[in-house]
């Protein structure tokens, strides 16, 4: 059997991130070929994630990725969770959060073809993250991804409470459509974007909005309104005028825009447009918040210990 050095070791240790016990036994089980050690980590890899597949991960990086096309764009944003904000912190996760972000450029944008498309080294997006899982010890997953493609105009790209470049809490794509200064376009793609963040619309246009959410709204108010005592044909009026305000606080292009809040983003949008002298689209718009509809478990860390220790659980009074 091949001698195992700290030199091998260590080499094993700097190709693969997986600690030194474990690189230990990865050479003495391919009596010390690194190559095959690295795939028998790979492999103890598969066993681990296996293992913390059910634990929640809630934590973690929205990452963007942004590619001209000539006169057009492509763009990406990824949401990669973690089970602790500590590990959005490591530059192993950050790496795999910005490549997993550059791989869904060549994708429909689905989580499938995002796990399965190639990296820059030729592993899998899928394959990168439960390497990652090994190393680091959690639970990892690309949660959710949104895609746009435009063949002439700008994708802009917004990243709110950054803890690196294209790398934060929240990110933001806004895909605009036109033709002219592509500069521009990705100039008011990018304010509108940061509006986006700030407010979080729930449709572009009121036709893409969920017929469901205004038919609530609408029963909400038409009940208020009756309670007022007015006429029908007075709290048909009422409940007109209020499905008009709730328009312009959840559908972005009615939406005041929160830099200047005499213009809505449709008339930001068309002074732009008559800048250019030709006509601007917002093609849409996809606002990923970490975590955001996730439940994530509350730790009980005094009971937990108490456990631990074989003693009665503190009293919550």
């Amino acid at each position: 059997m091949a001698e195992i050095t700290a030199g091998l070791v260590k080499e094993l240790r700097d190709k693969s991130g997986v600690g030194m016990m474990d690189c230990k036994k990865a050479l003495q089980e391919t009596n010390g070929d690194v190559d095959a050690a690295i795939d028998w980590l790979r492999a103890k890899g598969l066993s681990k994630a296996a293992k913390k597949a059910d634990r929640i991960a809630a934590e973690g990086l929205v990452a963007v990725a942004v590619r001209p096309n000539g006169v057009g764009m492509t763009a990406a944003v990824v949401e990669l969770n973690a089970e602790t904000d500590f590990v959005a912190r490591n530059e192993l996760f950050q790496n795999a959060a910005r490549l997993t972000a550059k791989a869904a450029l060549d994708t429909d944008g689905s989580i499938d073809a995002i796990t399965g498309a190639k990296s820059e080294d030729g592993q899998t997006v899928g394959e990168v993250i439960t390497h990652l899982i090994a190393t680091i010890g959690e639970n990892m997953l690309v949660r959710r991804a949104a895609r746009f493609d435009v063949a002439e105009g700008a994708v802009a790209s917004y990243v709110h409470n950054a803890v690196a470049p294209e790398l934060g809490r929240i990110g933001v794509l806004v895909a605009i459509e036109g033709a002219g200064d592509q500069a521009k376009l990705a100039e008011l793609g990018r304010k509108i974007a940061m509006h986006v963040a700030a407010t979080a619309p729930m449709s572009l246009n009121t036709t893409d909005l969920d017929p469901a959410a205004v038919e609530h709204e609408r029963a909400i108010f038409t009940e208020q309104a009756l309670d007022s005592g007015k006429p029908a044909g007075v709290v048909e009026k009422m409940v007109e005028g209020r499905i008009r305000k709730f328009f312009e606080e959840v559908v972005l292009l009615k939406q005041a825009f929160v830099m200047n809040p005499d213009l809505t983003i449709e008339q930001l949008v068309a002074e732009t447009a008559k800048e250019l002298g030709s006509p601007v689209t917002v093609k849409g718009f996809s606002r990923l918040a970490l975590g955001e509809g996730v439940e994530k478990k509350t730790e009980d860390f005094a009971a937990e210990v108490a456990g631990m220790a074989g003693l009665p659980e503190p009293d919550p009074d």
